[in-house]
Formats: structure tokens, sequence, C-alpha cells
């Protein structure tokens, strides 16, 4: 939605799992990078700001049918514009086959941390030492250059590790400098992006703001704005940023859906109200709406889906009675976020789809267009605007809350029993993480229902009662994420006051899965 008007580095996705990691870093430079699918037409980039292109990425091999590819315009047009090109892993080999050289399997692969021999420290791999460690995940490996291309590095079972055309234009890395693994990585990326590709550092925050009202002012005009209000970050941060662009044509509309954590109606309305002071708030009890809507349903996809459609069903439904004193509705804003949209596959052709989002599954007819100013952003890029819009930190470090609520951390057939008891023990958790002094440098710390019942003995009597799991992460985006190692005595302490005070929960397990290879939540 906004109009980014900075310096761009496009970055193609090939389906690789550090593809928004490299968007991200580039970023962190001070650069405005977007992700587009890997068959961008040129003619698409001829309307952007183009500096560079970054290919990231991919669990393809580049000679196996039917392997994903650029446009056979793309290198043309960045040689014809000059614009710098850089492969990283896959886009390494692919640009390698592209420009004439030679791909191929390697009998040994090479995974995880490795020692890059420099050969020439020039381009990309300017003022690097002789040595570096460096972060390789590929089997594939270019064999032969093409003509005009010359070696950067190679480590003891990749000749080419790295590579330039003697122009500078075209770089390959068969390793990922993209991520924490290789300690010299940023610097790498940055030589790319200043000393390559001549950007400047003109993406921040601030700007962005500036930008997103202007855009919000020029899309909305004189129409009336729904928001989807949920209490978190994100449409928390909508909210303030569209009431400085439009003021009292947003009315936020907080849906309370029966699958919210304890107290939160209540929570949000008196935040909203009397902190905020919002005049344009109206909350909708739905609780008994969504609860027989969701009656039955297992799968987390159909979940998510019933959800989605139970919310615009609600908005319509909601819309029409503020029609009569404040004209017709013709957009829901919401606050979609870039991983939303990532594990929905939205970016590409070679991504898997990992798990829809409530609100990126909404139905094909709708009388409401779309509105979504945070689409663009990280949550911690959210959390920096939220921050600099004044928004207290009481708000702004909460935790991530999915959109479907507590009925994707309720596995299985959502039931009014399992809300409850799922709500009382993420309660204790939250409350005990806070006590701890540790809820500010997790990313996430939630309480997960398992409908799986267990044999206890609870004072001398036989019980058999439900499960629970304690899933807490630590994260920079949620691209990533690891279990967090928690003190023994505060998981006994939790877990005891979970067993004692949640009736029906006579078991509590501790969930300590990173991602990859699984999801931070369950559905």
């Amino acid at each position: 939605m906004v109009a980014h008007t900075q310096t761009q580095i496009i970055v193609l996705d090939f389906g690789g799992q550090y593809c928004h990691l490299i968007s991200r870093r580039v970023r962190d430079a001070g650069v405005y990078a977007e992700i587009r699918p890997f068959d961008i037409n040129p003619d698409a980039l001829a309307k952007l700001q183009v500096k560079g292109i970054i290919l990231s990425g991919g669990p393809s091999s580049v000679y196996e049918k039917d392997a994903p590819t650029v446009d056979k315009g793309l290198l043309a047009w960045c040689k014809a514009n000059k614009v710098p090109v850089l492969g990283l892993c896959y886009g390494h080999q692919l640009l390698g086959q592209l420009l004439g050289g030679k791909i191929e399997a390697n009998a040994i692969k090479e995974y995880g941390r490795t020692r890059l021999s420099v050969i020439k420290a020039a381009g990309m791999l300017g003022s690097m030492a002789s040595e570096e460690t460096v972060w390789m995940s590929h089997g594939d490996q270019v064999k032969l250059l093409p003509a005009g291309f010359e070696v950067l590095a190679s480590t003891k079972d990749c000749p080419i590790a790295a590579f330039r055309s003697v122009d500078d234009l075209v770089t390959g890395l068969q390793f990922h400098p993209e991520v924490n693994h290789t300690p010299r990585g940023q610097a790498m990326l940055e030589n790319f992006l200043f000393l390559i590709c001549g950007c400047k550092k003109d993406w921040s925050m601030d700007t962005w703001i500036k930008d997103a009202i202007t855009a919000i002012k020029k899309e909305v005009g004189t129409r009336q704005v729904l928001l989807a209000l949920s209490g978190g970050v994100d449409s928390t941060v909508v909210s303030v940023l569209m009431q400085k662009a439009i003021g009292n044509q947003l009315h936020c509309v907080f849906v309370d859906n029966g699958v919210m954590r304890k107290n939160e109606g209540k929570d949000v309305e008196e935040y909203f109200t009397s902190v905020l002071g919002y005049r344009q708030f109206h909350r909708v009890d739905a609780q008994d709406k969504f609860l027989t809507n969701l009656a039955g349903v297992t799968d987390p996809e159909q979940k998510r889906r019933v959800i989605g459609f139970t919310f615009i069903e609600v908005f319509e439904e909601f819309a029409k009675h503020l029609e009569a004193k404040h004209g017709k509705f013709e957009l829901l804003a919401q606050g979609t976020i870039y991983p939303d949209r990532v594990e929905t596959a939205a970016t590409s052709k070679a991504s898997a789809k990992i798990k829809s989002h409530h609100n990126l599954t909404l139905p094909e007819k709708m009388s409401m267009s779309i509105i979504e100013p945070l689409k663009d952003l990280y949550k911690d890029e959210v959390r920096k605007v939220g921050a600099m819009l004044g928004i207290p930190d009481a708000i702004i470090k909460r935790h991530p809350f999915p959109g479907p609520g507590l009925a994707v951390r309720c596995v299985g057939e959502v039931r009014k029993e399992y809300i409850d008891m799922l709500r009382e023990a993420d309660s204790i958790l939250t409350h005990e993480i806070k006590i701890a002094g540790l809820y500010d440098k997790l990313w996430q710390a939630f309480v997960v229902f398992l409908p799986v019942k267990t044999v206890g003995v609870m004072g001398d009597f036989r019980t058999y009662q439900f499960l629970c799991s304690i899933r807490i992460v630590e994260s920079v985006d949620a691209m990533t994420a690891n279990f967090s190692r928690l003190d023994w005595e505060l998981l006994d302490r939790i877990s005891t006051r979970i067993i004692n005070e949640v009736r029906g929960i006579n078991r509590v397990v501790y969930d300590i899965t990173n991602k990859p290879p699984g999801t931070i939540e369950y559905e």
C-alpha cells in the first residue's frame, strides 16, 4: 500500500527458508528491500527504483525438470540497466548455469559452519580476511565458470564458493551471508549494497511512517473504514497510524469471539476507550456465533477459514448498524504483517505453504475492500513504529497472539470447556513468566491444550484428565525460533500451579522443538 520512494533491492524468492531473512538484513543496513516472485517480468522492475537484485536460495536443483528460474529477459535487462545481481546458494548455481557455466551434484555435501578461503578480497569479499567462517547448506556446486568470471573464494570441498564477473555486476555466493552463523555476512551484504549497487541508507521507520500516513490518506479519501481490532501489537499500531491519517473516519471494532485470553475483552475496551480515548470504538459480543461455527471442526486450515469467514460476516453485519449514522463502509483494515504472508506462501510459487492465516483466507465475495498498512513490515519493525507513535511498552512488547486466538492453541475440536481450561492455564504461565522477569526477553510463551487424557494421582485418588503443553520460544522475527531453556524450578512452579489450579488438567509437558522444523504455533 505504501508507495516507497527509497532505493530498492529486490529479492527474488526461490522458496528458500532464508529468503525473508535476506530482506531483513538489507533493511537492517538502512536500504529498503522487497520480495518478489522468482519469475517476475523485467517490465515490472522498470517501474521500481531498483538498485540491485538478489536471487535467494531454494530447495531445487537447477538441472531438474521444471526447476524455478528467472524470466528469460531478466539478466539482459539487468546488464542493459547496469543493475548488479547477487545469487545466494541456489541463486549462485542458477546464475552460473544461465551465464554458461556448469553445475553438478557433488559427492560431498556441505551443511553447517565451514571455513572459507578467500582467494581474492574484492567485490563482496572486499576487506575480508584470508579465512572466514560461513554457513553452507548445499549438495550441488558450480563446477565450471563461464567466460569473463573469476573465483573469489573456495572451501575444502567447494572450489568455487564465491565468484564474480569482471565488471562486478554479477556475484555468486554458495554460502549464506544473511544468517548469523556467517559472522561477517552483514559486512559482505553491505559491500554489495553500498560498494557494488551504490545504495544510500534512506530506509527508516520514520520515513516509513510519513509515507504510510500519506498513502492511507490517498487510498481512503473521504470513505469510512472499519478496523478489525484485536488489541494486539499489530492491530493497535494500525489503529494509531490510521487515526493520525484519517481521524474519526476510522471505526475500531473489537470482536469478542470467545477464544481470547483471560479478561482480554475487558482489558482491550478499557485501553482503547479510557487510555487512548477512541470515540469510535465498538465491542461486539460474538462468542456464541464463533463457537457454534467451530463446533466439530478439527482441521487447522478449516478452523482458520471458519474464523476468517465468521469475522467478515460479523463485520459486515455490524457495519449495517453503523451505516445509518456514518454512511457506507467500503474498507476493512487489518494488521496483516510480512510473516503472515510468508507462511501463507504469498510471495513465490516455489515456496511451500506452511499454514493459512485467518486474515488471508477471506471470502472471494466481500462488500468491503481490504487495506493492510503493515503488510510489508516484520514484527520488530512494527514494534519500532509503535514506539515512535507513542504506544506504551505494555502494548508494544506484548507477545504475538494468533488471529484465530486460542482456537489454534486448542488442538483438534474447539469446545468451550477446553478453551476455559486453556485460558486459565495460559494466564498462570504468563503471570509466572512476568514475575520471573522473563516476559520481555521471550518472543512467545503460551499453553497449548491437547485433547488427550492421561492417568494421574491426586490426593491418593486416580485421575484421568487432560494434557497441556507449554511452548516458550526465543526469536527475532518469527521466521526462525529456538525453544527457551528455562530454569527447571520455574517450569516446576508453572506446572504445579496449572495442575493444582486448573480443574481438568493433570499433566504438563514442555515443548523443546525449534523452528524449523516445527512452527511456533501448533496449528
